[in-house]
């Protein structure tokens, strides 16, 4: 059967879980070390012992509004939590405190850039604070599954986007923008290996140009943005399939085999109605007055996209030098700080891009664990922009030997390797007329026009000087003196 899959588009709708990074969980006083041994960070709030009352944690509050203004949302003045009722081994209580009709950040938008250069934004239905559950473990006990309640209570943010997506690969550039301002603002690690941030994706199609959307289906267990794509890719590709020979989607919750790189049925999906939503009775209603939004807004660190655009439109740089730069907030702190030390832009995203992150990368460090300071680029770049080294010797041995030694300057590291080059005249003048002086008959192949033997003088040059002569230098030299033979 020949299916046309052009015919069809999707319409994806994505739910981010972030783990907030609060010392201590969403209503009580237990701590959220990651890693931490199984059930050693619980209490009676988080574990729904009787008579015990939540309390709210500001500093949650706090994250929620700062992503909601990185967002360009609307920040709810009068918020209220709901209970979320529903019965799960992982679920201390039996329901889970959660906003439901009141969430603390509505509308707002995520803007992406696809790889062809179209930008695009995706917008949110709303930001809402919740509390996690805790972790069922299937893999532990053969017969038995097991379960950590470190995780439940602690801090979450959904943030719930409108079906504005179209494609994996645009799910795939909206998560990494999700994940790139959470960790620019400090609210979220990012990690979804380690599941501080969770994805689950919605997925219907439809017959281009319809408007009525087709049967919704979710996709869970995804523990990659990569795997996101994937999933939405198949699901996309079976569900098309699927109506093509007449067959009924159904809605309901598919997980993600990464392996298999299909998905597969785990329940059917609940209805809102299913989770009996009502106002939570223990916790007063929480109001968020706009003298504890400007002092958020006072917090708020240059965005990604804010220094993207300082990049490209103040310092010069690429879209791409400045997409590399910007990833990471740490690297484009170090960067800037590069810039206080040396005026050459673009050597300093070049080393930053390429030997500072390369060394991080093959070391699985992170940029706040670099032993060399913003500083110590800025010297190396002067020493080559001055000509005392070269730039291969810079990355290659005056680098990492200032790793090592990370407390001399890189004029005495370069000293103490005997690297710095020769651009004295008078001293290169004596090696570049011994160098044409081995090879009298080069020099009237020359004079009769066979320029391109320059290059052999040039490496004689070097072989004589042991690679420490200036190659500018030394190639006007050696020009000028065959000139002049």
């Amino acid at each position: 059967m020949n299916i046309d899959y052009h015919l069809y588009e999707a319409v994806i709708g994505l739910e981010v879980h972030a783990q907030m990074l609060t010392k201590s969980k969403a209503f009580c006083a237990d701590a959220t070390e990651y890693g931490a041994l199984p059930n050693t960070q619980v209490g009676p709030v988080s574990l729904g012992h009787p008579g015990t009352l939540p309390v709210h944690n500001k500093e949650a509050v706090k994250y929620a509004v700062k992503l909601g203004l990185a967002c360009q949302c609307d920040i709810a003045a009068h918020n209220y939590y709901a209970r979320k009722n529903y019965f799960y081994a992982d679920l201390p209580k039996g329901y889970q405190i959660s906003q439901h009709t009141t969430p603390i950040c509505e509308n707002g938008f995520i803007g992406i850039k696809l790889k062809d250069g179209t930008e695009k934004r995706i917008g949110l239905i709303r930001i809402h604070m919740e509390e996690d559950t805790g972790k069922s473990m299937h893999d532990q006990d053969v017969y038995d599954t097991l379960i950590d309640y470190n995780r439940a209570g602690t801090a979450l943010v959904e943030m719930v986007s409108h079906p504005d997506i179209r494609t994996g690969e645009e799910a795939y550039q909206y998560l990494t923008e999700v994940r790139k301002l959470l960790r620019y603002l400090d609210i979220c690690d990012g990690n979804m290996e380690e599941g501080s941030m969770r994805c689950d994706a919605n997925v219907s199609v439809r017959l281009k140009g319809a408007e009525a959307f087709g049967t919704k289906v979710e996709v869970k267990n995804m523990n990659s943005i990569r795997n996101v794509q994937r999933a939405i890719d198949y699901e996309i590709k079976r569900q098309i399939e699927a109506i093509s020979k007449g067959e009924k989607i159904y809605q309901e919750t598919r997980t993600f085999d990464a392996m298999k790189g299909e998905t597969l049925v785990m329940r059917t999906k609940e209805g809102a109605s299913d989770y009996r939503y009502f106002p939570e009775p223990d916790l007063p209603p929480l109001h968020i007055t706009p003298e504890f939004i400007d002092v958020v807004k006072e917090q708020m660190p240059a965005l990604p996209k804010e220094l993207f655009h300082k990049f490209t439109a103040v310092y010069g740089l690429s879209e791409y030098d400045a997409g590399v730069l910007t990833e990471n907030k740490d690297v484009a702190a170090y960067f800037e700080t590069v810039l206080k030390h040396t005026g050459n832009i673009k050597a300093a995203a070049n080393w930053v891009m390429v030997q500072v992150k390369g060394y991080l990368n093959e070391q699985a460090l992170e940029i706040k664990d670099f032993v060399l300071q913003p500083a110590k680029i800025a010297e190396i770049i002067d020493l080559i922009d001055s000509g005392k080294i070269s730039s291969t010797v810079a990355s290659k041995e005056v680098f990492p030997a200032m790793i090592h030694e990370h407390h001399k300057s890189a004029l005495e590291i370069a000293e103490a390797l005997n690297v710095l080059q020769e651009s004295n005249s008078d001293e290169l003048q004596k090696i570049v007329d011994e160098a044409i002086a081995r090879f009298p008959d080069k020099v009237a192949e020359y004079k009769s026009g066979k320029t391109s033997l320059v290059g052999l003088f040039m490496g004689e040059v070097m072989k004589l000087s042991k690679g420490k002569a200036d190659p500018k230098v030394a190639s006007k030299l050696v020009k000028e003196t065959l000139d002049n033979k």
